[in-house]
């Protein structure tokens, strides 16, 4: 498809606001995805952390949990 302008491309033949804002919306979401499975992976780790020197087997915050907890701060 071929568009004499920029703003013909922009307008997208009278649709353009709903196609950027449906773009702009799926970024958005995609975004905020991604920063809930952040902030998620990184309550795990602490909880796992918590739960391993609660237990006794994790005193000094070594192995591959407590590296991982570290490297996040």
């Amino acid at each position: 498809m071929q568009w004499e302008s920029w703003a013909a491309f922009w307008a997208m033949g009278g649709k353009g606001p709903f196609v950027w804002w449906s773009y702009a919306v799926s970024f958005a979401l995609m975004a905020l995805e991604l920063g809930l499975l952040v902030q998620r992976r990184r309550d795990t780790l602490k909880r796992l952390l918590r739960w391993r020197r609660a237990v006794g087997k994790d005193k000094q915050g070594g192995g591959p949990i407590g590296a991982a907890v570290e490297m996040e701060r």
